[in-house]
């Protein structure tokens, strides 16, 4: 089985080492890691080609939705898991804490959100999506999403499990 490593880790200042322990970990479950720094691309064209050929020979992308940034997972990481979807392959994301959307949004800004009758909305003045889901629903409802890393994301290849 080969799994397509989604996330920032790439953007991690120990990310070859990273990469290397993530390889490490895959293959301790059978897995063959396809990580984005495996290219030898250097334009942004490049690395876009190749990490797309990378999702179409993945069996599985297993794809890091931690905060980056922001409250809200790369944009990066977003699109390869629409491309994944699009393309009918598995996806498994994870993240370090469970809760909802709302708890990781008032979470991230260190407050609590603004209560309009049922409504909540963050700092902005914005509408935070409240479905009980962890993140947005285009990225909860297609993905089958665990609490922990990669190690667990790996744990739940064998189980068939979606959500």
């Amino acid at each position: 089985m080969k799994a397509y490593l989604a996330g920032p880790d790439v953007f991690r200042p120990d990310a070859l080492e990273w990469a290397a322990q993530a390889r490490a970990l895959c293959r301790a479950h059978g897995v063959e890691a396809l990580v984005p720094l495996d290219g030898d691309a250097t334009t942004p064209a490049g690395i876009y080609g190749q990490n797309i050929a990378m999702i179409r020979a993945a069996d599985v992308v297993l794809a890091n939705l931690n905060h980056f940034r922001g409250a809200e997972p790369d944009s990066g990481t977003c699109f390869e898991i629409g491309h994944a979807v699009a393309l009918g392959k598995r996806v498994i994301a994870y993240l370090a804490q469970p809760g909802c959307c709302c708890e990781r949004v008032a979470r991230w800004q260190g407050e609590a959100l603004a209560e309009v009758g049922p409504r909540r909305f963050d700092r902005d003045g914005l509408l935070v999506e409240d479905f009980g889901l962890p993140l947005n629903l285009m990225l909860a409802v297609p993905a089958r999403i665990v609490v922990g890393g990669l190690a667990e994301a790996l744990a739940t290849l064998g189980t068939g499990k979606a959500d």
